[in-house]
């Protein structure tokens, strides 16, 4: 199935059961929501999705079986985060045969690359996978960035078609509009800014709170494409508090617990991660509890 780089892709959260399996029941109860919501697109195995604790047969079987339930609907797009460039080869042939659309694709993980070093990586997994790749670009969790003279060398290769923008600078969109117009997709990966990104230009979002609010997330999307800007812009003040559960390091935890209030989700998570507690949980119960009492009708934006 071909990717447009376009729309909302929620970043699914991985599913676990109490005894540290995957949930896959709960998970096809959350990718429903999604789908019935309207999403453009699924992303599996990113940071929400606790890539770096997942096994290299269960990313398989998360790929597998999220092709099987979306049934065609949507891309499936499976996120590579790898030590080395053989692995990271080896994670895109296997993504391509287990059914993904594309690859949303990090950095080298754990060893800080020169410029060049990361260029070559990138150029390595392009020249032997057949599949559309979304460069994640976050030099605020990952420490490295991969600059527009970067993007100069990688769009040689067809395949390299979109970024993940995760750099907090939304001064960026202009600047890679202005730079490649429409040869590099812009998918926006910062939940607390995305609604910036996408007025000033963005293609899309790679969002975390459509976790738990498919509907609010894709409605902000919706409606300033239709140039509904001030309706887009009600909606989004509601949701920056919880927007803001997405920008801090127990962002998992955050959205976990907000998909068990919206139904479409269970806290367990992959230790060492460990469930909310104290008064940090007390806190996130609060936001969520507020937010749930003030959560707009959509239906009166009729979209």
């Amino acid at each position: 199935m071909s990717v447009k780089w376009e729309g909302i892709m929620p970043a699914i959260t991985t599913k676990f059961n109490d005894d540290d399996t995957l949930d896959f029941n709960m998970f096809e109860i959350n990718i429903k929501a999604q789908l019935d919501a309207g999403v453009h697109g699924i992303v599996l195995g990113g940071t929400l999705g606790e890539a770096s604790t997942l096994l290299e047969e269960e990313k398989r079987s998360l790929t597998q079986v999220t092709v099987k339930m979306v049934e065609g609907k949507v891309p499936v797009m499976i996120n590579i985060a790898e030590q080395s460039t053989k692995a990271a080869i080896k994670a895109a042939n296997m993504a391509e045969e287990d059914g993904a659309s594309g690859l949303m694709m990090l950095p080298p993980m754990r060893y800080k690359s020169s410029d060049r070093e990361t260029v070559e990586y990138f150029k390595a997994v392009a020249k032997n996978t057949s599949l559309p790749i979304m460069v994640y670009n976050n030099p605020i969790d990952y420490k490295i960035e991969i600059t527009n003279k970067m993007f100069d060398e990688l769009l040689k290769f067809d395949n390299i078609e979109a970024v993940k923008e995760s750099t907090r600078d939304v001064t960026n969109i202009t600047r890679i509009k202005n730079r490649f117009g429409d040869r590099l997709k812009i998918m926006t990966g910062v939940d607390t800014i995305a609604f910036e990104s996408l007025v000033l230009g963005a293609d899309g979002w790679v969002a975390g709170l459509v976790c738990a609010f498919p509907e609010e997330t894709v409605a902000i999307y919706e409606l300033i494409k239709a140039g509904r800007i001030q309706d887009a812009l009600e909606i989004n003040r509601w949701f920056m508090p919880l927007l803001e559960l997405d920008i801090v390091p127990e962002l998992v935890q955050n959205i976990k617990l907000a998909e068990v209030y919206t139904g479409i989700g269970t806290e367990n998570v992959r230790p060492p991660r460990l469930p909310l507690a104290g008064k940090k949980r007390k806190k996130v119960i609060k936001i969520i509890e507020d937010s749930l009492k003030t959560r707009p009708d959509l239906a009166k934006y009729k979209i």
